[in-house]
């Protein structure tokens, strides 16, 4: 299939584009770009760098891909902006490139969809199947695991973590990571919970989730330090991948303290 470019776009010498791409009315495309099979930008899309767009993603009007991140330590340094295939952009979103300072890539996986407005910063990792609702931030060096949900008007600290399948609500402060599978909430978030409506969603069955809940009781119980309920619950559930993931979750080294319940002892 042939490239179809609208006459009003501007496409710089150097771009490079697979089969079936469609650069809309007013758009334009800088001279390092990777456009993969089956991308559309549908109009007014700027998109600059050193950027890559995984095929069969759509970029909406007035989303701004690739431009110098917003890091006073920037020095020019040739680094990348890599967006996985089947991704959706919408319209007024902004991601940057990485830095030196942070493995000089940002990436955003496969399937992801990032609604209006919102922004993924410098050196963020975002995993596949993830959803950045209208308006959603992420600040630098933000990780985000596998199908994590943020919710609209929320802002997420840089460095912090996002573990696989949380959910954050709408209108969160997330200055600390967050775990696994859980729910967080509140204008400086607090662990509510677990994403018990996002697990059902995903096709977990009873025993998993029925499991997730009774590790996540002992992980956040009145008794002991955290170091001492992880390695409880690490024995207790040494045959269970889920908990396993969220025990590794919280051992990993991180710059970030960890988002717990309001009623924690805080230990």
């Amino acid at each position: 299939m042939s490239v179809q470019i609208h006459p009003t776009a501007i496409v710089e010498d150097g771009a490079s584009f697979g089969n079936g791409v469609v650069i809309g009315p007013f758009c334009v495309v800088g001279p390092r770009v990777v456009l993969g099979d089956n991308v559309e930008l549908k109009s007014h899309v700027v998109i600059a760098g050193r950027t890559t767009i995984g095929a069969g993603s759509v970029v909406f009007p007035f989303a701004s891909l690739g431009q110098p991140p917003q890091d006073l330590k920037f020095k020019g340094e040739d680094s990348e902006l890599i967006i996985g295939a089947r991704c959706k952009i919408r319209e007024h979103v902004t991601m940057n490139p990485g830095t030196e300072g942070g493995g000089m890539i940002t990436r955003v996986g496969d399937d992801c969809l990032i609604m209006v407005g919102a922004h993924v910063a410098h050196d963020c990792i975002v995993g596949n199947h993830c959803i950045l609702a209208n308006n959603a931030t992420l600040a630098g060096h933000v990780l985000m695991g596998d199908y994590a949900f943020i919710g609209g008007l929320s802002a997420v600290h840089q460095f912090v973590r996002i573990g696989a399948h949380a959910m954050i609500g709408g209108m969160s402060g997330v200055e600390n990571d967050v775990i696994p599978y859980g729910l967080v909430m509140g204008d400086r978030a607090r662990l509510s919970g677990l994403n018990l409506v996002g697990l059902e969603r995903r096709g977990f069955d009873r025993e998993a989730i029925q499991a997730l809940r009774r590790a996540y009781r002992m992980l956040f119980g009145p008794d002991g330090t955290l170091g001492e309920r992880v390695d409880e619950v690490a024995t207790s559930f040494s045959d269970n991948g889920l908990v396993g993931e969220i025990v590794e979750f919280i051992r990993a080294k991180s710059s970030r303290a960890l988002v717990q319940p309001r009623s924690t002892n805080g230990n």
